[in-house]
């Protein structure tokens, strides 16, 4: 069974790879199908999304498209960046004007009040080239740092901190990340319903 990955982003992927390993299944990525072009993403919720990008990749490859969209949701903000969380600082922001954006936004909330309470949530869509479709969610809690800490991962993981393991999502290894992570939980019930219905998109 081969699967199609609808996302250039590299951190993604890097980290599909890494919590799809076990799994007999031929993971490939849109590398592979240079023809393929990902939809904007004009939908008003994670899950819109999602469906959007695997619902083009999928009959654009023919095959299995799997597909997240994913961000960061902060209590005094009102949810915002939310589905913007990339491009927050503009559509072709980089994470450290995002940050810079997220902190500057933020910076009227001193450390340990409720409004700097945050959390990553993920929605991944699976979706076949004959219209079949599922979707998965995953959250992570946290709370947004005075300022950045760490140097790995991607996004918002520096100033994401995680009160349970008393640093940020990017002085996190790798291993421990995606033990915990939100991308970490949505897939892993995306794994487990692989492993009771792969025939049915094969």
């Amino acid at each position: 069974m081969k699967l199609v990955l609808a996302t250039r982003n590299r951190g993604k992927i890097k980290e599909f790879l890494e919590l799809l390993k076990g799994l007999d299944i031929d993971i490939l990525t849109l590398d592979d199908f240079p023809h393929v072009e990902l939809p904007p993403e004009t939908g008003g919720s994670f899950k819109e999304n999602a469906l959007l990008k695997a619902r083009t990749v999928a009959p654009g490859t023919g095959l299995p498209a799997l597909s997240d969209d994913s961000g960061l949701e902060v209590q005094g903000l009102g949810g915002r960046p939310g589905i913007r969380s990339s491009r927050y600082a503009g559509d072709n922001a980089t994470d450290e004007e995002n940050i810079k954006k997220l902190l500057g936004e933020l910076k009227r909330f001193p450390a340990g009040s409720p409004e700097r309470r945050a959390r990553f949530r993920c929605v991944i869509a699976l979706v076949t080239p004959e219209g079949r479709e599922k979707t998965f969610e995953g959250t992570l809690e946290g709370v947004i740092a005075l300022k950045p800490s760490g140097s790995r991962g991607f996004g918002y993981d520096p100033v994401f901190y995680i009160p349970e393991e008393k640093r940020t999502a990017a002085e996190l290894t790798p291993e421990e990340k995606n033990r915990i992570s939100h991308r970490a939980k949505a897939l892993g019930k995306l794994k487990k319903w692989l492993e009771n219905n792969k025939s049915t998109i094969a």
